[in-house]
């Protein structure tokens, strides 16, 4: 590898430890709930949010509609969660956590990307934008600029059969 290389080096290092943490904080949470991060997620929402639509679940998770349904259906399959027609609208399926689904939610270990937040948070604006910057112009150069990802860190977010 040629000198000039060695920060490009050093780059990938850091990407592939950024992995590393995320692959295993995934198998840490898998472990402990059974659930993958996506359905941590879901499961999260659903409880802050209350009764809510795929729609508005899909919006808040950052995750496509198909994959929310995919993961309401697992999470459903084990008495996680129960989908309901609005009173209002019967058109309007909500999903609504069931106590089994609060009680696993309390279990789960802190997710990794909650710390990352409250990390960035506390990050001057500056730092933050320029984080933002740099990350988003690394993705582009690693062709990956166009591929739809969630605001949570899991690997397992790669292939929708792990997803769900």
């Amino acid at each position: 590898m040629k000198a000039d290389h060695y920060q490009a080096q050093d780059v990938l290092v850091a990407l592939r430890r950024i992995i590393r943490a995320t692959d295993i904080q995934s198998k840490r949470i898998a472990k402990s709930s059974g659930l993958t991060i996506p359905q941590v997620m879901v499961l999260r929402s659903i409880g802050a949010l209350g009764d809510v639509t795929v729609k508005r679940l899909s919006a808040e998770v950052s995750l496509s509609q198909a994959t929310v349904t995919t993961i309401l259906n697992r999470l459903e399959a084990r008495g996680l969660v129960v989908r309901v027609r609005s009173t209002a609208d019967k058109r309007i399926v909500n999903a609504r956590l069931l106590p089994e689904g609060e009680s696993v939610l309390q279990s789960v270990p802190a997710l990794l990307h909650d710390q990352f937040i409250d990390r960035f948070d506390k990050l001057p604006a500056q730092e933050q934008e320029a984080l933002v910057e740099t990350l988003s112009k690394l993705a582009e150069m690693m062709d990956a600029g166009a591929i739809d990802a969630a605001p949570m860190l899991d690997i397992a977010d790669a292939t929708p059969q792990v997803l769900a």
